[in-house]
C-alpha cells in the first residue's frame, strides 16, 4: 500500500511540475490590438433596432460628419423624416408598376440624398422619437410593415380598371401614425425653419455627393444604376476599377472626408463582435502545421468558428475584380447593410482595417464600431456615397467630375 501511495505521490508531483512548466508560457492572444492611423469625427452611435433603416442611419451619420467637417456644428438628423417620405414615394412607384417593383423596408444612400434635395430634412427633435408612438423606446417596424405592406399590395394589384388618388391619403395616415408626421415648420436653437430652409442652413452643397461602384458588366468611367432591389429609384453610381474604388476611400479619409458604405455583411468573415475579414473559409491555404491538419478535419459548419479563434492570424483571400463580378452575378455579393466609414487602423500584425460606425447600438467588443479589413471592403462593397471633392483628381478627371 505504501509503495502504491509513493507512486501516486510521484505522479501528482510530476503532473504538477508539467503543469507549472506549461503555465510559465502565457497563451498568445489572437485578439486584434488596434493602432489608429487616421480617425475623423463622428456623432454618437444610434440604434435602428427592429427596422430595416440602416440606409437612413448610415447616410445621415455620414452627413452629420460632413456638417462637422464643414462647419464644426454637431447636429442629430432625423431618420424617420427620411423614412416617411421615402416609403410614400416607394409605394407610389410600386402602384405605378402594378406591383412589379419591390416595396420593402430597405433602401440606399441615394434615397437619403434625393429626399433631402427634394424635401429637406429636420433634426431628430422635430418629430416623435423612433418607437415612441407605439410605446417603445426604439424603432420597431414589425407591426408597421405588417399593416402597410398588404395595403400597398392591395392597391398595386387591384383588379379595378382605374384607381382613385385616395389610397395616398390612407397610406400617409398609416405612415404618420407609426413613425410620425413630417413637420411643415419647427423651431431649432431659437430659430424657425422649414425642412428645406434647415437643409440649406447646414453648410453643405447637396450637389457635391456622388455614388461609386466597381463592376465589369458596365464600362468603367461611366455611370449606371446598380441592379439591386433596394435601388428602386435607379439612382446612378460611377463605375471605376476596384483599385481606384479603394483609392477613393483611402484618399477621402486622408483628406478629412468620411464615406457612407453599402455592401454585404452576410459573409462568414463578418462577426457580431465588431470584426470583418475576407476569410479564406473554403480551403486550408494560408494555414500552417497543426492548424491546417485541424482545418481539414472540420465540418463546414465548424470552420467559421475555427477561423474566428485564429483572430489576427486568420488567412485572408486577396480580392480581385473578377471575383467581385462573379460574386455579384451569382448572388454571393448582396446588398444588405449600410454603415459609415470614418477612419483607418492597423492591428499588431500590420493588417489595415477601416473603422466603421454601425447602427446597432453600442454592441460588440467596440461599442458599436466595427473594424473591417481593406480586403473585406474591396470584395464586399456594393457602392458608397462620398463627397466628390474627396476623389483623387486623376479619377475625377476620368469621370468628368
Amino acid at each position: 500500500m505504501k509503495r502504491l501511495l509513493s507512486f501516486a505521490l510521484l505522479a501528482v508531483i510530476a503532473t504538477g511540475a508539467y503543469a507549472d512548466d506549461r503555465n510559465d508560457e502565457p497563451p498568445v492572444s489572437t485578439k486584434p490590438i488596434f493602432t489608429v492611423v487616421k480617425q475623423l469625427p463622428i456623432t454618437s452611435v444610434k440604434n435602428q433596432n427592429r427596422s430595416g433603416t440602416c440606409w437612413a442611419y448610415s447616410t445621415l451619420s455620414f452627413f452629420e460628419s460632413e456638417i462637422l467637417r464643414a462647419t464644426g456644428r454637431e447636429v442629430d438628423l432625423c431618420e424617420m423624416f427620411i423614412a416617411n417620405h421615402d416609403y410614400m414615394e416607394r409605394a407610389e412607384l410600386t402602384v405605378r408598376m402594378h406591383g412589379d417593383s419591390q416595396f420593402a423596408q430597405g433602401g440606399s444612400a441615394g434615397d437619403v440624398l434625393i429626399t433631402i434635395r427634394n424635401h429637406g430634412i429636420c433634426p431628430e427633435t422635430a418629430m416623435p422619437l423612433p418607437g415612441t408612438l407605439q410605446g417603445d423606446s426604439l424603432a420597431n417596424f414589425n407591426e408597421f410593415f405588417s399593416v402597410m405592406s398588404p395595403y400597398v399590395d392591395a392597391v398595386a394589384k387591384s383588379k379595378a380598371k382605374t384607381i382613385t388618388p385616395q389610397w395616398r391619403a390612407g397610406l400617409q395616415g398609416i405612415i404618420d401614425s407609426y413613425i410620425g408626421q413630417v413637420p411643415e415648420t419647427f423651431e431649432y436653437e431659437g430659430r424657425q425653419y422649414t425642412p428645406k430652409t434647415f437643409a440649406a442652413s447646414l453648410g453643405l452643397n447637396w450637389d457635391d455627393y456622388v455614388s461609386i461602384t466597381s463592376y465589369t458588366h458596365h464600362p468603367f468611367y461611366t455611370s449606371f444604376a446598380v441592379e439591386v432591389q433596394d435601388n428602386w429609384r435607379w439612382d446612378h453610381s460611377y463605375n471605376v476599377p476596384m483599385d481606384e474604388m479603394m483609392r477613393i476611400i483611402d484618399n477621402a479619409i486622408e483628406q478629412g472626408y468620411t464615406v457612407a458604405w453599402g455592401g454585404d455583411v452576410s459573409d462568414d468573415g463578418f462577426t457580431r463582435q465588431g470584426l470583418a475579414m475576407l476569410l479564406n473559409t473554403k480551403t486550408a491555404d494560408g494555414l500552417t502545421g497543426s492548424d491546417q491538419a485541424r482545418w481539414l478535419k472540420l465540418k463546414p459548419t465548424e470552420r467559421k468558428g475555427f477561423m474566428e479563434t485564429l483572430g489576427v492570424n486568420a488567412p485572408e483571400l486577396t480580392p480581385t475584380q473578377e471575383q467581385r463580378q462573379h460574386d455579384f452575378d451569382t448572388w454571393e455579393l448582396t446588398d444588405d447593410h449600410g454603415m459609415h466609414i470614418y477612419g483607418i487602423a492597423k492591428d499588431q500584425n500590420g493588417r489595415e482595417y477601416y473603422m466603421v460606425k454601425n447602427s446597432w447600438g453600442k454592441t460588440g467588443d467596440y461599442d458599436g464600431i466595427w473594424y473591417m479589413t481593406k480586403n473585406f471592403i474591396a470584395a464586399r462593397t456594393m457602392d458608397f456615397l462620398v463627397n466628390r471633392n474627396a476623389i483623387p483628381k486623376d479619377i475625377r478627371k476620368k469621370l468628368g467630375l
